[in-house]
């Protein structure tokens, strides 16, 4: 009687099924949609209407100047995000990555401890603080309250990569610099900063990519008067019940995702040698 024999390939067959149900079926869906409209006289069925294939679902949004104009409000309010959450993160990471008080990273807990709570509930929070200091009630503020509000909610998500890259610099590169007679500004310029240049990058992804869609902020702190592309997607699904024009549309952000992951990961491919330690001088 054969016994059955495990290997390290079959432990891959769960995160296989879980990649096949929950990505790539959902992927797809969406896809048929984004490509497809209602057409009574369509030849493919899709749950009980018949659609047809198309590209109108894109040709309409963007065709319509609001669409573009939320598109441009979207990736402008994650790119002054992005770059509040860097200037803030990442003193503080040097500062958390150097302390000596911060033995066994207990002070770095502290700052990622906001994580644990409730995504909804910081950002009520963040609301009632706004309300209380006199800034919610003007709309004049509401975009200034959304961008305080994605800073507070997503500083955690760029401090941690970017402390878990400056933990690990090499002290001996920092300490040849001083030796061969560099100022810090300029030891900073062509050493710290190459190194930490992957942890930058991971934190804009995992910062920069999310905020365009966070309509719970944006519409909690916004006062209704800030809206993302997110909301537009999420009002397609549930108030317009639009599935192919809110699939266009994920598939339109889902392609701008790509195309900014691969610039990334293209640019930390080249500063690859630099991450390293290499060809600093």
């Amino acid at each position: 009687m054969k016994t059955l024999r495990f290997s390290r390939k079959h432990l891959g067959i769960p995160y296989a099924l879980f990649l096949a149900l929950f990505v790539v079926f959902p992927l797809l869906l969406i896809i048929l949609y984004a490509f497809t409209k209602v057409d009574p006289n369509g030849y493919i069925t899709l749950s009980g209407v018949k659609v047809s294939i198309t590209f109108e679902n894109f040709i309409e949004f963007f065709s319509k100047s609001s669409n573009i104009r939320v598109l441009f409000i979207s990736f402008g309010l994650a790119i002054v995000t992005t770059a509040l959450c860097l200037v803030i993160s990442y003193p503080l990471a040097y500062i958390l990555a150097k302390s000596k008080l911060n033995k066994n990273g207990v002070l770095l807990l502290l700052f990622i401890l906001p994580m644990w709570i409730n995504f909804v509930l910081r950002t009520a929070a963040m609301k009632e603080l706004l309300f209380a200091i006199g800034m919610y009630s003007t709309n004049r503020l509401s975009f200034v309250n959304t961008v305080i509000g994605m800073v507070y909610d997503y500083l955690p998500f760029t401090i941690m990569p970017l402390y878990t890259v400056m933990i690990k610099l090499d002290k001996s590169l920092i300490e040849a610099s001083a030796d061969l007679g560099a100022k810090p500004a300029s030891t900073f310029l062509r050493v710290t900063l190459p190194l930490t240049v992957p942890g930058i990058v991971s934190a804009v992804t995992m910062v920069l990519l999310p905020t365009t869609t966070s309509y719970v902020v944006s519409d909690t702190l916004g006062n209704g008067n800030v809206t993302i592309i997110g909301k537009v997607i999420e009002s397609q699904f549930s108030t317009v019940f639009n599935w192919h024009a809110g699939s266009a549309i994920a598939m339109v952000l889902l392609v701008i995702i790509f195309i900014t992951m691969w610039v990334t990961n293209k640019f930390t491919d080249d500063d690859g040698g630099s991450a390293r330690g290499n060809g600093l001088w």
